[in-house]
């Protein structure tokens, strides 16, 4: 397994609609690649360090859950949680990021998560916490690849799911 120190820029000041946010890269090009690949942009990533990754097999990736994001303002007023959605959201990303740099298979375009299996929501993440998620691929055929990961904060267990991505 490859061990990587890159760093996913956040801009947590900025939520401009029409402008956006794009801070320079700080990372790997290949990485940078594999996320302007993703369909979402800089506000909706929940992937804040790449921990470990071997291409197109299995990843580990953290995210801070700083408080200021959006969903937290009504997710519930005074007692901020990460929905869980977005916690299985965090774990199709990081799937992504797993597919789009295989070595053996092109690049997917129009990278979409299609199905959610399996899905568990066994606790909480709130502002401060630090989150690990972990993406493996289970299979792929043409254009779907499917990928079990989990979500989790110091070994807790916070969410886990198999999750369905297809792009052409």
């Amino acid at each position: 397994m490859l061990r990587v120190e890159w760093y996913f820029p956040r801009q947590s000041a900025c939520h401009h609609p029409v402008v956006g946010c794009d801070a320079p890269a700080l990372m790997n090009p290949d990485l940078q690649n594999a996320l302007s690949s993703l369909p979402h942009g800089p506000s909706f990533r929940f992937l804040d360090e790449l921990v470990s990754l071997e291409p197109g097999v299995e990843a580990v990736a953290n995210y801070r859950v700083r408080g200021d994001e959006a969903f937290l303002e009504g997710h519930f007023p005074g007692n901020p949680m990460m929905p869980g959605v977005i916690l299985i959201e965090a774990i199709a990303q990081l799937g992504g990021v797993v597919i789009q740099t295989d070595r053996e298979n092109p690049p997917l375009s129009d990278l979409r998560l299609t199905g959610v299996r399996a899905a568990k929501i066994l606790g909480a993440a709130v502002p401060g916490d630090l989150l690990e998620i972990r993406a493996k691929v289970e299979g792929r055929l043409g254009g779907l690849a499917q990928i079990e990961g989990a979500v989790s904060i110091a070994g807790t267990p916070l969410a886990t799911a198999k999750v369905t991505l297809s792009g052409t």
